[in-house]
């Protein structure tokens, strides 16, 4: 089995030799073994775009807006990823990001992934009935099938989801007033005890 150092540095070297500059092949390094560590088709995915790279053209979108549509070449995963963490904290002011088309949208979801964990927001991506849910760069939650590797998303949706708690308040009362009984009022022994497990002989 490959170690995810492997992973990483295989990745980035070959995204080099495909064109990249170092810069960019780093972040790719850092992307697949991402998606490696989540199992998830990383090293297939850039595999697979690299050699399409070469034949086809991909439109590098470096500017994003709410709505970013496009006629004739796909966004390029890579160049999208990079353009969404640089532009992050001006991205939040949009509650959802629309993408007419990114190629090989798997190689997206890691820099969606650390973009979590900057903002301290959970993000939601849509694509084709498929749903992913970045949790701030450590995990991926989907029902993606496991061989599944997508070469293209159409209709692609980004969201930000707001921090909320995941229980009622009355849920939270009644936990924290049992929390309670486990709290002691200090004796004057107790104190005594306290106050003279600090001191030190220095004669």
């Amino acid at each position: 089995m490959k170690s995810l150092s492997e992973i990483e540095t295989t990745s980035k070297r070959a995204s080099k030799a495909a064109g990249f500059s170092w810069g960019i092949s780093e972040e790719i390094g850092k992307g697949v073994r991402l998606l490696e560590l989540f199992n998830l088709k990383g090293i297939k995915s850039l595999n697979e775009y690299l050699k399409l790279k070469l034949k086809k053209s991909f439109e590098n979108l470096n500017l994003i807006n709410k709505n970013n549509q496009i006629d004739q070449f796909p966004y390029c995963p890579i160049i999208l990823g990079v353009s969404f963490l640089d532009q992050i904290k001006n991205l939040e002011e949009f509650d959802k990001k629309k993408f007419s088309k990114i190629a090989y949208p798997l190689l997206f979801l890691p820099f969606l992934s650390r973009a979590s964990e900057l903002i301290g927001k959970r993000i939601l991506l849509k694509f084709d009935n498929k749903e992913f849910i970045l949790n701030f760069n450590v995990n991926i939650l989907s029902k993606l099938i496991k061989n599944d590797c997508p070469i293209l998303a159409k209709n692609v949706e980004v969201s930000f989801i707001e921090n909320i708690d995941n229980f009622s308040k009355q849920d939270w009362s009644n936990l924290y007033k049992l929390s309670e009984e486990t709290f002691v009022e200090e004796t004057e022994s107790l104190k005594k005890v306290a106050a003279g497990a600090g001191l030190t002989d220095n004669d």
